[in-house]
């Protein structure tokens, strides 16, 4: 429910604030004093189009801002939660447009975009207009009054839903089968390199092991020759290391009183004699087992060889092949099995038939509704000086189905005996398209979502009893409805709406001699009666002001 709205350096407007409660209000005034300038504003706030022209002459922005209880609203609530901004009892929607054009949305303070703002708009507020941007003109309107007055709305949830995991699931399906052939040509590609990787046998470590001992066959007579010649040189005859030590100790032995340098140069020379001895029998072992084996030299260069053609191959250092080889089979890996493709068609084959299944009950649901709705509209239309008008709902079966079902629905009228039902933006006027949604919101309003309803001169072209008519209807729509207080704004130049309202505001344009702006104050009593008076005839006169009381009191 809109609970205030503050207008500020918008076209005529220099500073409004207007405080709104439940049931009906009328806005009224003279021709031209500028009542739709606050419907305008509201529309601003709500994300509808600006443009610097909206601007008040000579100031730097215009700024609106619509304050609402959601209390009652807890869709409203919701849809505040999942966008992670503010959700309390209350609501601000404000709108800012520069003189250079550029327009600002705020929700709660917190910055937002002007889609947000009118998702969360469209979901407060439904205005009734005669402008062709009006909901009435919209088929996804007529769908979704449909399925309230069927009371559908969780059966129209879950055929989206239904149709969501439908299409993600095909589109899954035909991103793999459109690459299906790329796909298995790759799969194959994969699956002969991973299995020459896997002949190759590439253990860890081996790549190192392998050279080392292909380096040490490739000089093994240089290796044996060179030992032979330094056992030779450690024990090998006369004049070896070891002969020359010992005589070294003998020598040092055969000294009479040995100085202390002496003695310790006797021991490091005994334990360089160990140390060789120790040395020569190490190589004396190592030349007995030493093998000259060409087979095993020609094995480990082949081993050698086909690791390095394979790393040549992948373009990386042979070093590299395992993590290659896991890479690859990670890839294949997501390819996927074969028989991927024909899984994936099978669960949507089924997943197809559950949503044709849940869209086929909300089928069923809107094809009762449609005629007792278009019936409870046309009796509405009788009453609202419309006694030849019939409406139809349509509904077409989708070539396509889409989230919305197996069908779209419109809205059809004939204005005129004989005259075959045509959309309601090619035949009605902009009169009569007010009246159509009047008698529409009459007849849902016990099931509508948006608690605030706002009518532009839904009067237009209608008069007399007709008119108070109209005024009864609002008042209705102003009343309690579904649990929830309802609420209803509208425009009017006719006294018999005007005096049916719950409260009254007059819109009045003044000027100062340099400008001109427009203010709106809301009526006691006392002035409702002169305000009705003058709505019957202009200058309020005692039979005037009388009648004005009689439809003030019928209210």
């Amino acid at each position: 429910m809109l609970l205030h709205l503050s207008i500020s350096q918008f076209t005529l407007v220099d500073q409004l604030e207007l405080e709104f409660g439940p049931g009906t209000s009328t806005l009224t005034g003279e021709t031209g004093a500028g009542k739709s300038i606050t419907l305008d504003a509201l529309g601003l706030a709500l994300g509808g189009r600006g443009s610097a022209e909206l601007v008040r002459t000579g100031a730097n922005r215009a700024d609106i801002s619509a304050t609402f209880d959601i209390v009652e609203h807890p869709s409203a609530a919701s849809w505040l939660e999942s966008q992670e901004l503010d959700a309390g009892q209350e609501v601000i929607l404000r709108r800012t447009i520069g003189a250079d054009g550029r327009s600002r949305a705020y929700i709660n303070g917190q910055p937002v975009t002007l889609l947000q703002l009118r998702a969360l708009g469209e979901q407060l507020i439904d205005i009734h207009s005669q402008h062709e941007h009006q909901s009435l003109l919209k088929k996804e309107t007529h769908l979704r009054l449909l399925d309230e007055y069927a009371q559908a709305q969780e059966l129209a949830a879950e055929t989206r839903s239904r149709f969501k995991t439908w299409r993600d699931h095909y589109r899954r399906y035909r991103t793999l089968a459109d690459s299906a052939e790329e796909a298995e040509a790759r799969r194959h590609l994969l699956e002969y390199q991973l299995k020459e990787l896997d002949q190759l046998g590439l253990s860890e470590g081996e790549i190192e092991s392998l050279e080392s001992e292909q380096q040490q066959l490739a000089n093994a007579g240089e290796i044996l020759s060179g030992s032979y010649q330094l056992a030779a040189f450690l024990s090998g005859g006369e004049g070896d290391i070891a002969e020359q030590l010992h005589r070294a100790l003998q020598l040092l032995s055969s000294m009479p009183g040995q100085a202390p340098a002496l003695v310790e140069v006797a021991q490091m020379l005994d334990s360089a004699r160990i140390q060789v001895d120790e040395a020569a029998a190490t190589l004396s072992r190592h030349i007995d087992r030493f093998e000259m084996d060409p087979e095993r030299l020609s094995e480990v260069e082949d081993r050698l060889s086909a690791i390095y053609q394979a790393a040549r191959k992948h373009r990386v250092q042979p070093q590299e092949l395992p993590a290659l080889q896991q890479q690859l089979q990670a890839e294949l890996d997501d390819i996927g099995s074969p028989d991927a493709l024909e899984r994936l068609a099978t669960d949507c084959e089924q997943l197809e038939k559950q949503y044709r299944k849940v869209a086929g009950k909300l089928s069923n649901l809107r094809s009762k509704a449609a005629e007792s709705l278009a019936e409870a509209v046309n009796c509405q239309l009788a009453d609202l000086a419309m006694p030849h008008a019939r409406v139809e709902l349509s509904l077409q079966e989708l070539d396509t189905p889409n989230s919305q079902g197996l069908e779209e629905a419109e809205i059809l009228i004939s204005t005129n005996p004989g005259q075959p039902p045509r959309p309601l933006g090619k035949i009605a006027s902009g009169g009569e398209l007010s009246r159509v949604s009047l008698a529409i919101q009459v007849v849902t309003a016990q099931t509508s979502r948006t608690p605030t309803l706002v009518f532009d001169e839904v009067d237009v072209g209608i008069g007399g009893a007709t008119g108070d008519v109209v005024g009864r209807l609002l008042r209705q729509l102003g009343e309690t409805r579904n649990g929830r207080s309802g609420q209803v704004i509208c425009v009017t130049h006719l006294a018999q709406v005007a005096a049916r309202a719950h409260r009254q505001y007059l819109v009045e344009k003044h000027s100062d001699g340099e400008s001109v702006f427009v203010a709106l104050r809301e009526l006691t009593n006392g002035e409702r009666r002169e305000e009705v008076a003058r709505m019957l005839g202009g200058a309020p006169t005692a039979q005037s002001l009388a009648h004005a009381e009689e439809m003030l009191e019928r209210t």
